[in-house]
């Protein structure tokens, strides 16, 4: 797809917009210029050429919300794109640059993930082989029920199956890798040999490795492959696509007073030093996932601040996925329901992300979730 260069006349409105971005090196001083699709439209409009296709999904976009910052000081404009792309041309290299960037990304098709095609919205069942897990904790700590478990949520439309051995609530303690292993790694080999596409959820380069040779085809690491010195070499070496979660702090304190300049963009500085770190390992951007980890040390108004700014995310050229089933921020904003009645918000939250072209939700209930998948679809229909 080529995209046209408007005319330094179109800015318009955006005249007066940031003049404090004018030097050439503007992003080498510490100024940073985001694109946030809004306004989304049916990808027909696409094809009709009145806007740009989202991430070859459903949506496609001919308005952004234009956000620059430096340092705590940040402005935002909601603009048509073409008065965003004149702008920064009007502005600098640096920042013509880093526009003609982010829309590339935002508008390039993204390929399979793990085999699976990310042509429609894609569902990823949650196993937890653990007694303490937030919502399921003991549900599933034997192998048995765990290998039972994953082929029910495969059999209800769960095209991935996430495989944890070790809670990451808040106020966890720590699991020691051989003890995670013992816990997952019966539960992979049977649900692998099944054909299951399985995703190993695990912060251990050990444990990575171990469960890839068992069969996973998926890293899925809340700490984005930094909580292990070993596991950015590890999924490297073993070739797994990786989920990269943004987490702040750890399990233990990531919920005593978490603070952000703004949430949504800090988030996404975070997680663009890590798509960095992993294509600078050699690991491409097909093989990334970015998550921005609802929950995570995060209050329930970084959570929606985070879920509005959904869209966003796309600018990283990865896939996106969102995680907010069963989570607390569901029951604060209602009656206080415990995890496992929080599947309407849950339904609700997800949804949110799909409106805005994400491509895989990591989910509890899957069921629920391929029934609200097929409304959805009927709603959306894609090309």
């Amino acid at each position: 797809m080529t995209i046209r260069r408007p005319p330094a006349s179109a800015a318009g409105s955006l005249a007066g917009f940031a003049p404090w971005v004018k030097e050439p090196g503007a992003g080498e001083e510490g100024v940073w210029v985001y694109l946030r699709p809004v306004g989304l439209l049916p990808v027909e409009a696409w094809a009709k050429g009145a806007a740009v296709p989202l991430a070859g999904g459903r949506f496609a976009f001919a308005q952004v919300e234009l956000i620059v910052r430096q340092g705590e000081r940040i402005e935002r404009a909601f603009a048509p794109l073409a008065e965003a792309m004149a702008w920064g041309l009007e502005r600098s290299r640096a920042v013509a640059a880093a526009v003609d960037r982010q829309l590339a990304a935002l508008t390039r098709a993204r390929a399979s993930f793990a085999g699976v095609a990310l042509d429609r919205p894609r569902i990823m069942g949650v196993v937890n082989v653990t007694p303490d897990s937030f919502s399921d904790g003991g549900d599933f700590l034997d192998p048995a029920a765990a290998i039972a478990q994953g082929r029910a949520l495969r059999d209800a439309g769960a095209e991935f199956l996430d495989i944890g051995g070790e809670s990451t609530r808040p106020g966890a303690a720590p699991v020691p890798p051989e003890e995670e292993e013992a816990r997952i790694l019966p539960v992979i080999r049977a649900l692998a040999g099944e054909g299951a596409v399985v995703s190993v959820d695990t912060r251990h380069a050990r444990v990575m490795r171990a469960a890839v040779a068992a069969g996973a085809a998926v890293v899925n690491d809340i700490s984005g492959l930094t909580g292990d010195p070993g596991s950015l070499r590890a999924v490297a070496e073993t070739g797994a696509p990786v989920v990269l979660m943004h987490m702040l702090g750890e399990p233990g304190t990531m919920q005593q007073d978490p603070r952000y300049v703004d949430a949504a963009l800090d988030v996404y500085d975070w997680l663009e030093e890590r798509v960095a770190a992993c294509t600078a390992a050699g690991i491409p951007l097909e093989r990334i996932c970015v998550d921005f980890g609802i929950g995570f040390g995060k209050t329930v108004a970084h959570n929606l601040t985070i879920l509005r700014h959904t869209a966003l995310y796309h600018a990283l050229g990865c896939a996106v996925l969102v995680g907010v089933s069963r989570k607390s921020f569901v029951g604060r904003l209602s009656r206080g329901e415990p995890p496992k009645q929080r599947v309407p918000g849950s339904l609700a939250a997800g949804l949110e992300g799909w409106n805005q072209g994400a491509q895989i939700l990591r989910v509890h209930d899957v069921a629920e979730t391929a029934q609200a998948r097929a409304l959805w679809e009927g709603l959306h229909p894609g090309r």
